[in-house]
């Protein structure tokens, strides 16, 4: 008898020693252990555990009475509000899984995304009207209607749903008790890509993932007892990047944000002495830019994590200074959002600005609850070699990788090809296993058959004084191919001329890698505060 056979026999999985891993058992837990301590800080809401907790319980109680179950979708349009955390733990809880939908949005997008992902219900915030009356015109599937008047919301918006929110919750029970997930691999929330060409995909999670990473966030983020978390970065957006779930695990502070604007931050901050948030770069820009008048003495060094493009050195400085301190993410929306973090050495605290500029920038190494992470040759699936040069393609496996695209067999296929998540994005990967993106595989620049990096580029950019926001892609050049063109927003009251630009770019890098052309827009962005390059690709196409 081997000895593998010895220690399976008999030793079966059973209700004592194996339960399906959940994020969902986090919140049961804060409101056991700290029933009394505050959960959702909103406007003048306080709520706490024990509240939080038995609003979910009626949520899902209610959906279940309405004959909402497993594998239903619940689909929301809502802001950063105490409905949107109910809704992470009251819909899976029901057993169905939480669809949160992108509120900048179009109609005709939100009714394919309610249609593909067949949403039997939709709560949806009066704010957003304005987008979820056509979108439901526009869709096949007919849900049932649930309106959310959030009191902080003073604006313009209709009610168009056939039930209130509150009243929905009015009608479960507090006493309701889950029963789901009958499997952790069962999913938990489907969450739609931007779709920047086509209609967007169906990215499903499982509650063993959202588990996992919701705990790795807490690891990552040194996130002590009782955090205090300020809500700027969208909860639509992979499911907040799990955090939702993750303050739970610490009974910490959820402090809702419905507009992000800098006041509103610092006077949170100061306020509720907040100690984690969580954005894009733009949101870093928007506090260290903020006039004199909207800023406030923070309490303490503030925890900010950001992801998308590497923050430049500027901005780093500028957030230092300001009394934040900023660690490096990087993730997907397969990856239940952020896998890989900027893990920070205490000796690199001795380097000089710029040496300490340039380990930031890095997007670094696997979270705890990701198996691999590596930079790989995509035709020939090998690892490349570890000098900070080769260029290659990030990879990823692990248990919180996505289970995979709804109803799109062949992406998901391609997307898993070789045993290993395909990102899309091309890196490097260093010495000592750190990896830094160099570029997204269609955002590479060649001219004249040199690899330029947009993100170089826009590095150099983002250190001149007058910068506040700069995207760089190819504009087709008939002797060269193609060659750089940069988009540059100015910070407020700041001067700079397309000369001026193409100076310090020179001054900064090779030649070859000069922008050519400087155009100065308004550049545009994503709900989540990425760049949306395909626009300027068109744009650039036309100049």
């Amino acid at each position: 008898m081997t000895q593998n056979s010895i220690f399976n026999a008999g030793l079966d999985k059973n209700p004592a020693n194996f339960q399906p891993l959940t994020p969902l058992t986090f919140l049961e837990r804060a409101a056991s252990v700290y029933p009394d301590r505050t959960a959702i800080i909103h406007g003048s809401l306080r709520r706490s555990y024990r509240d939080f907790a038995a609003r979910t319980r009626r949520l899902a109680s209610a959906l279940a009475r309405r004959g909402i179950g497993q594998g239903d979708t619940v689909a929301v349009l809502l802001a950063n509000t105490p409905a949107m955390l109910e809704c992470h733990y009251g819909v899976p809880m029901s057993g169905a899984v939480l669809n949160t939908l992108n509120t900048r949005l179009d109609a005709a997008i939100i009714a394919f995304s309610l249609d593909h992902g067949e949403a039997k219900v939709v709560i949806t915030d009066r704010e957003f009207s304005k987008i979820m009356k056509p979108a439901l015109a526009l869709a096949k599937v007919k849900p049932m209607v649930i309106d959310y008047d959030d009191p902080e919301f003073t604006g313009e918006g209709e009610l168009i749903g056939s039930l209130d929110y509150e009243a929905l919750i009015a009608e479960g029970s507090e006493d309701y008790q889950r029963t789901t997930p009958h499997d952790e691999w069962d999913a938990i929330a489907l969450n739609y890509t931007s779709g920047t060409t086509g209609n967007p995909k169906g990215v499903v999670y499982h509650h063993r993932g959202a588990y996992l990473l919701a705990q790795g966030n807490i690891v990552t983020c040194g996130m002590g007892k009782h955090p205090v978390y300020l809500w700027t970065l969208p909860m639509f957006h992979c499911n907040g990047w799990c955090f939702p779930w993750s303050i739970s695990v610490v009974a910490g502070t959820h402090v809702c944000l419905r507009y992000v604007r800098a006041k509103a931050m610092f006077d949170a901050i100061a306020d509720y002495g907040v100690t984690h948030l969580c954005g894009a770069p733009i949101v870093m820009s928007t506090l260290i830019n903020a006039p004199e008048h909207e800023k406030r003495p923070l309490p303490h060094r503030v925890e900010f994590f950001t992801a998308a493009a590497p923050p430049p050195e500027a901005v780093l400085a500028g957030m230092r200074d300001a009394g934040f301190n900023v660690t490096h993410i990087y993730g997907l929306t397969e990856t239940y959002g952020p896998s890989v973090v900027n893990d920070w050495h205490q000796e690199w605290d001795l380097l000089d600005g710029a040496a300490q500029a340039s380990k930031k920038a890095r997007q670094g190494v696997r979270y705890l609850p990701l198996e691999h992470v590596d930079v790989m040759d995509p035709e020939t699936m090998v690892p490349v070699a570890r000098d900070g040069e080769m260029l290659g393609e990030v990879m990823f496996r692990g248990n919180v990788v996505m289970k995979g695209y709804l109803k799109n067999q062949t992406a998901t296929d391609e997307a898993f090809a070789g045993g290993w998540f395909h990102s899309g994005d091309l890196g490097v990967i260093y010495p000592d296993g750190y990896i830094q993106l160099k570029d997204r595989s269609k955002d590479i620049i060649i001219s004249g058959g040199e690899n330029i990096s947009s993100i170089e580029v826009e590095d150099a950019l983002f250190k001149h004084p007058a910068v506040q926001s700069a995207a760089v892609v190819a504009r087709p050049d008939e002797k060269w191919g193609e060659t750089p063109c940069a988009f540059v927003e100015l910070k407020p009251e700041a001067n700079a001329t397309e000369a001026d630009i193409i100076a310090w770019c020179r001054s900064q890098l090779a030649g070859y890698k000069v922008p050519r052309m400087v155009v100065f827009i308004e550049i545009p962005k994503t709900s989540t505060g990425k760049i949306q390059k395909f626009k300027l690709r068109d744009l650039a196409k036309t100049l």
